[in-house]
């Protein structure tokens, strides 16, 4: 016959595994709802300009400044977050990434003239950007085990959230306004912090424990740049993301001046972007069972290379198959971001990983469009442009090579350190 004494702890641990089930179904549901935010500012815009520059001074260039500054914002987001980080918790950040997506994209939705409209838009993707950098160590902090699986999740999610909003901003903006259709997505920004507010206080109290048990306390800083695996994962996402927007900013181009009708030359770029998400959710979960996945770099070098031959050569023949080829290129970029966690062992290690890869990469990655746009302006046709992404597609491969090896980042000497933090306060969350 059990005791009573038995009987209660067994219901506790009853209860205490309940309550860690649904801790991390919102935690699950947090990183997803965050992760399909990443990417409403930058494509519920473009659909809508000629309506935008219709109310707003709005001029080609300042389109053109529009479409640079996703990137541009991302990559300087990526730099900047890994240093909140080193004072706020991931669970903190992402109340705020959230926070400023929403109110950037409320602020930009009401904007009466131009430069708040800017303004707004640059809050807001800063906000996304900052929560690009958090989904890989949430990952790694609350689902160790399930790597590969959250990071198929979560990558898809952020594809579906990059096509949903162009298709939704004209209807919208046909029934109720521009206005309507930008700023209604700052609704999914609120709703993503939600979750977090559940988490968050947590964490504020652990820190209010700690400032009461000690003034002086240890931590560990994570130092990246000291590592050549870091520093081959950030042009391993880097370099994909500048062969991806270069063909989201010249694809349509590069098939209208083979003879392709205009609808017929979008068909070819949605067949570029569609093929990413299927890959989004294989390659993680394909990287995750793999010690070295370098072969799923090479599988993306070969259709990169195959889909630019076709578009260079004969571009007018099975435009389609050259389209798909290269679409299949990025597999590289749900791999970068598995990889993140893979190499690091621990959240904060992933933390900063992921802003250091994701800061360059972004960054690097503003390049590819603008250059490829002068080489072909310069020599009136696209053979100087192919040659340009032949060339990063040789650096793809040798970056890709070092960090698919299997070695952890912060082994790396001098790149994780213990330093004392003097002072009353909290020691820094990361």
């Amino acid at each position: 016959m059990s005791e009573p004494g038995t009987r209660a702890n067994q219901a506790d641990d009853a209860r205490s595994r309940g309550s860690r089930g649904r801790g991390r179904i919102i935690t699950a549901g947090g990183i997803l709802i965050v992760a399909f935010t990443l990417r409403t500012a930058v494509t519920s815009v473009p659909p809508l300009t000629g309506a935008v520059s219709h109310d707003l001074f709005l001029p080609t260039w300042l389109v053109g400044v529009l479409g640079m500054l996703p990137t541009a914002l991302f990559g300087i987001a990526g730099l900047v977050t890994p240093l909140l980080m080193r004072r706020w918790s991931v669970e903190a950040l992402a109340v705020m990434a959230m926070g400023a997506a929403a109110l950037g994209e409320m602020v930009r939705a009401l904007a009466p003239e131009t430069g708040l409209f800017l303004a707004g838009s640059a809050v807001a993707l800063a906000g996304m950007g900052a929560g690009n950098v958090v989904l890989p160590p949430m990952v790694k902090k609350y689902f160790p085990r399930r790597i590969g699986l959250m990071t198929a999740l979560y990558v898809t999610l952020i594809s579906l959230g990059t096509t949903i909003p162009p298709l939704l901003a004209v209807p919208v903006a046909d029934a109720e306004g521009w206005r309507v259709s930008v700023g209604w997505w700052a609704l999914v920004n609120i709703v993503a912090v939600i979750p977090w507010l559940t988490v968050w206080p947590r964490r504020g109290e652990e820190g209010a424990a700690v400032r009461r048990a000690s003034t002086v306390h240890p931590r560990t800083v994570v130092r990246p740049w000291r590592s050549p695996a870091a520093w081959a994962l950030s042009l391993l996402f880097g370099i994909t993301s500048l062969n991806t927007y270069t063909l989201f900013a010249w694809l349509p181009e590069i098939a209208s001046g083979a003879g392709l009708s205009t609808g017929d030359a979008g068909l070819q770029l949605a067949i570029f972007s569609g093929i990413g998400l299927p890959l989004s959710l294989i390659v993680p979960l394909l990287a995750g069972r793999m010690r070295n996945p370098y072969p799923i770099v090479v599988f993306g070098l070969v259709c990169f290379v195959c889909g630019y031959l076709g578009l260079w050569l004969t571009p007018a023949k099975t435009t389609w198959l050259w389209s798909l080829l290269a679409g299949l290129g990025p597999a590289t970029f749900p791999l970068s971001l598995v990889l993140i966690n893979l190499r690091t062992q621990s959240h904060r290690a992933s933390g900063a990983v992921s802003g250091f890869a994701q800061g360059v990469g972004y960054l690097l990655a503003c390049v590819g469009p603008l250059l490829a746009g002068l080489l072909h302006d310069a020599t009136g046709g696209w053979t100087a442009t192919f040659a340009f992404l032949g060339v990063t597609l040789a650096v793809l491969a040798v970056a890709g090579w070092v960090v698919c090896r299997p070695r952890y980042i912060d082994d790396d000497p001098g790149v994780v350190e213990a330093v004392q933090f003097q002072g009353g306060g909290a020691p820094p969350v990361i």
